[in-house]
């Protein structure tokens, strides 16, 4: 499952990054990138939906330890970005009107990655309760940080992506850049997550 969800979010997290790479938008044409984007979104939803289910707490996994409330919750909140962030990029599919594209495609873009970055501070509350504060060696440490990076980078493109009363982007430059270093950062994410499949000290024995 552990496996399935890192190669989802991985997948997920390329087509954003091709689909809004730089030069990309003027090859393919925006059509192409939005549709990129439609199809990675839903593989952010079902890698967070498996996240949410291993994340959640059970007889070995008691809701009264800390790190264990914060990751569910953390996976909680993704979750909900992630439907957010579909009803946004398959609505940039064909909303043309200003005001739907203001109401269906920039607000659940925005309220998509406020609850990306709730989740990235739920993530990192997590993981310094389990691993410590400062563990350059930990996966899972830099995983969680990278993802924090990597949800701030998704805010800064919600930002730039504010769709003005003229039909226009506020910040083309900065709604691409800021998806694009959001999906690499969330790319290593997954891949720093992803398990081994074979273990050193189980080749040895």
């Amino acid at each position: 499952m552990l496996r399935r969800q890192c190669w989802l979010f991985a997948i997920g997290s390329s087509l954003f990054a091709i689909g809004t790479a730089p030069g990309f938008a003027m090859v393919g044409g925006a059509g192409a990138t939005n549709l990129l984007c439609f199809i990675g979104s839903w593989f952010f939803t079902s890698a967070a939906l498996i996240q949410l289910l291993l994340s959640r707490p059970s007889t070995s996994r008691s809701w009264e330890t800390p790190s264990i409330r914060a990751e569910f919750l953390s996976a909680a909140t993704q979750f909900v970005g992630t439907l957010r962030f579909n009803v946004s990029t398959g609505a940039a599919l064909w909303a043309h009107r200003i005001l739907a594209r203001q109401h269906l495609v920039w607000w659940p873009d925005a309220t998509g990655s406020v609850a990306f970055l709730i989740s990235g501070a739920l993530g990192v509350v997590a993981v310094t309760r389990t691993v410590g504060l400062a563990q350059l060696k930990s996966r899972e440490w830099l995983a969680a940080w990278t993802n924090m990076i990597g949800s701030i980078a998704f805010g800064a493109s919600a930002v730039g992506a504010f769709i003005t009363k003229t039909g226009v982007t506020d910040d083309a430059l900065l709604a691409n850049a800021g998806t694009f270093v959001g999906a690499l950062c969330f790319l290593i994410a997954a891949l720093l997550m992803l398990p081994r499949r074979f273990s050193p000290r189980a080749a040895r024995a």
